[in-house]
């Protein structure tokens, strides 16, 4: 017998207090035991370097400090896609020098807790997914933070063809559909808008 899986539709966090509220679920332990503060630094960290870049999970775990260490930006090629992509981290270059503050340059950027390699994707998974359960979402998973990212771009540039070229995506409705982005709230944006 072949058992369903449950698919959940993964959405962005859509507000500041919403992202806020992630970040304190992320920081807290599990089961009421205290993470281990490089334990809780770390999964914040890749929380926020998630939303900040609108990288893949599976790209972010295999960083290195050496390919953010004194960077604005870098390059890196998409798994995904196997496209080159320039990832600009000039907004988050103040917590990354923090976070990477005596680690060498070899070293994972987002290490596994047995410091052998990287955290896996499916450990990323379960630490978004308990942290949204904990704050009562149901839709949270890896992509969480990839449609968050793109879901504020949007909101401040509202400019589609950038994040579409962004996320290689082949069309601006799969970009606008994969973000979020309803009619509703296309039409609120054009409330008032009027030229001439």
């Amino acid at each position: 017998m072949v058992k369903k899986q449950h698919l959940i539709n993964v959405q962005p966090l859509r507000s500041e207090d919403e992202i806020k509220e992630m970040v304190i679920a992320i920081r807290r332990g599990a089961k009421g035991t205290p993470k281990k503060r490089w334990l809780s630094e770390r999964d914040v960290m890749l929380f926020l370097f998630g939303i900040n870049t609108g990288l893949r999970v599976s790209d972010i775990v295999g960083i290195r400090v050496a390919d953010v260490r004194d960077k604005s930006s870098f390059t890196i090629q998409e798994g995904k896609t196997a496209k080159k992509r320039t990832v600009t981290i000039e907004s988050i270059r103040r917590e990354i020098d923090n976070y990477i503050d005596g680690k060498p340059d070899h070293a994972y950027l987002f290490p596994s807790q047995k410091g052998s390699s990287h955290v896996s994707s499916t450990q990323v998974y379960r630490l978004l997914k308990s942290a949204g359960d904990w704050i009562g979402r149901q839709d949270i998973g890896t992509h969480t933070m990839r449609k968050t990212f793109g879901y504020h771009f949007y909101k401040q540039t509202k400019d589609v063809a950038m994040l579409q070229s962004i996320f290689n995506h082949s069309a601006p409705s799969i970009t606008k559909r994969y973000i979020g982005i309803t009619d509703e709230e296309i039409e609120e944006s054009l409330k008032g808008f009027r030229l001439g």
